[in-house]
């Protein structure tokens, strides 16, 4: 019984021991098995470090793939505390070559850290910085690559691009809106050590960053380059407090150029103030328009049928009486009688709030908001306004009377060449937009296409071909003849418009501007020009800014081979000392002949021969009288 009694015992045991040896058995199974990825990576973590070699961010170009933004490659300080032996003196060392204090570098290479960034003092090290630190030949002091941003064209086109933190993440501008696809995934280089930091005799692992997406715009930089130049140009001849230039196509809604003044170099974005670099004045700025507004009122008539620019009349006595307030027409005395196509070349004021009463407050509105304004355009850029209206409950007499000339109401830049180009483009209202495409850094695939959108219709195609009409007319016959491009087609609206301060207008403090587009049949280009209070000169649009927005069109005509045309608008003119005739076409005459021909022009030979071959400018298109004529002579 007893020997029973323990053998059973015995056998109760042994099934202990092996049914625990076997969970044993199967738990290290599992282990070594199942979980040998986990537990080797957390092993792996106690011995291995990294190094950090941050990726390139993705470049960004204009639309011909020139570079805007790229890269260029700098070093990085970082520290193993745990293998700096003597602390003291590398600390001293270091502190030396950075110029910062000894404690400030001693604090950093005693952290309990397994590895350290010096920053920001030893980030982005000068090629001398980093060659002082690399002889120092420390233990536990490394210099690792970095990736700096660099713009190539410095303030060129600065507040569309934006700018980066020391850490490469964007901040403004078209880097901040793309950032998540411009910025790369970092690489490191791997080493292990063990508790104590001691470097372990153990290959280095090399990981690869991955560089960011690379992003063009729609922006031409040739255009760009001329639009800066024209800035250049207004800041050193007239002084503004602000001044802006942009540029886009009316039928897609791309920006072909954008910038103002006062800018920054990206490059060096710290020695600007933050209001300057913050802030895109084409898109952020709010203030009255003016008479380039008078462009939504003439459309809205026209599409209502309110008035007809060749039949209805309107005699200008200088000012006209609204509720008791007196509104004057710029021209002292007024135009007298005049047709309302006449009202439109004149930028009669008084008649303008005639177009508007007629259309009524709840129609001009209506029409207001339509075409955008009130509301931000969506353009993909950072810091955009939305403009202020009066609500319909708020617009009285007098204020559908001063909304009529763009007074009293507060819009942005953007809205505007947004509406302007939906009035004469054939009624359609397009979302701006600047990036054209995103594409894959190594092979330069596609990834992403942007496109234009549908839009909306706002006003009919003949509506906006009576828009083009009158608009054409104001620049060959009106206000804007300082825009007239000989032998090419432009139409535009200029504008001067006071500025409003403590609720009170400025005396004498304007910002002048002008919006023309060309060619005036089939507009491919609209150009914004807004001048904040010029110094030394007469405080109009048409004098000041039409001449600037006519330099960006001459540089569109040699960059887009906008043909000339016989079909503008026929005018006799005289401005500014010039006469502009007709230049007889001489190639097929004898030279004899051909100076008969051209007599009063300057004719200046070239080649052998008595024929001419060739003439320069090209016959039958206006020229300026008096002007050199080139001849290209043969047998």
């Amino acid at each position: 019984m007893f020997f029973n009694s323990i053998h059973t015992r015995m056998r109760v045991v042994f099934v202990i021991v092996s049914l625990l040896l076997l969970a044993i058995i199967f738990k290290v199974f599992y282990i070594q098995v199942f979980k040998y990825d986990k537990l080797n990576t957390l092993a792996e973590s106690l011995w291995s470090r990294k190094l950090p070699i941050t990726a390139d961010r993705g470049e960004i170009r204009d639309r011909n793939g020139k570079v805007l933004a790229t890269n260029i490659t700098t070093t990085s300080l970082v520290v193993i505390p745990n293998q700096i032996k003597n602390k003291e003196e590398v600390a001293q060392k270091l502190s030396e070559i950075l110029n910062v204090s000894y404690e400030e570098m001693y604090r950093h290479i005693s952290k309990k850290t397994s590895i350290e960034r010096v920053h920001p003092e030893g980030r982005q090290l000068s090629y001398d910085v980093a060659e002082q630190i690399n002889n120092l030949n420390y233990d536990g002091v490394y210099l690792v690559k970095e990736s700096k941003r660099y713009y190539p064209y410095g303030n060129v086109l600065s507040h569309v691009l934006g700018y980066v933190g020391i850490d490469n993440q964007g901040l403004s501008g078209i880097e901040l809106n793309y950032d998540k696809y411009l910025t790369g995934e970092d690489g490191a280089i791997k080493y292990f050590s063990d508790g104590k930091g001691n470097r372990l005799d153990l290959t280095e692992i090399y990981e690869e960053p991955q560089n960011g997406i690379n992003v063009d715009l729609t922006i031409d930089l040739d255009l760009q380059l001329a639009v800066e130049n024209e800035l250049d140009n207004v800041m050193s001849k007239y002084s503004p407090e602000q001044a802006l230039i942009m540029a886009m196509n009316p039928k897609t809604g791309e920006i072909l150029a954008m910038s103002s003044r006062p800018n920054f170099n990206p490059n060096n974005y710290q020695t600007s103030s933050v209001e300057v670099i913050n802030r895109n004045l084409p898109i952020w700025m709010t203030y009255e328009p003016g008479s380039t507004f008078k462009v939504i009122t003439l459309a809205a008539s026209l599409q209502e049928g309110t008035v007809n620019l060749f039949k209805d009349n309107y005699y200008d006595g200088g000012s006209i009486n609204v509720e008791g307030a007196r509104i004057k027409c710029w021209k002292a005395g007024g135009h007298g009688a005049e047709t309302f196509l006449q009202v439109v070349e004149n930028s009669c004021n008084p008649g303008f709030v005639v177009m508007g009463q007629k259309l009524g407050a709840e129609t001009l509105l209506n029409y207001i908001k339509n075409f955008g304004f009130g509301k931000k355009t969506g353009i993909d850029l950072n810091g955009e306004a939305n403009g202020i209206l009066f609500s319909l409950e708020q617009m009285g007499p007098v204020e559908l009377a001063t909304t009529s000339f763009g007074q009293g109401i507060s819009v942005t830049p953007i809205q505007q060449v947004r509406a302007v180009s939906a009035a004469v483009n054939g009624g359609i209202l397009h979302t701006p937009y600047i990036v054209s495409k995103m594409t894959e850094p190594e092979t330069n695939s596609v990834i992403k296409l942007f496109t234009p959108d549908e839009g909306v219709r706002v006003i009919s195609e003949d509506t906006s071909k009576m828009v083009r009409f009158a608009l054409e007319s104001v620049v060959a016959n009106g206000s804007g003849k300082n825009a007239y491009i000989e032998n090419y087609r432009v139409g535009g609206k200029t504008g001067t418009a006071q500025k409003v301060k403590n609720g009170a207008y400025m005396v004498g403090n304007y910002i002048l501007s002008f919006m023309g587009f060309m060619p005036a049949d089939d507009p491919q280009i609209v150009v914004y020009v807004a001048i904040d209070n010029p110094k030394g000169v007469t405080q109009y649009g048409g004098v000041v800014s039409a001449p600037i927005a006519k330099n960006v069109f001459k540089t569109a005509i040699e960059l887009y081979d906008f043909p000339k045309t016989k079909e503008g608008m026929p005018r006799e003119y005289t401005w500014l000392d010039k006469k502009y005739v007709i230049l007889p076409n001489v190639v097929g005459m004898s030279l004899s002949d051909a100076k008969k021909t051209l007599k009063g022009f300057q004719v200046v030979t070239s080649g052998e021969g008595d024929k001419v071959l060739y003439q320069s400018p090209e016959g039958e298109y206006y020229a300026e009288e008096g002007s050199k004529i080139s001849l290209l002579l043969s047998n």
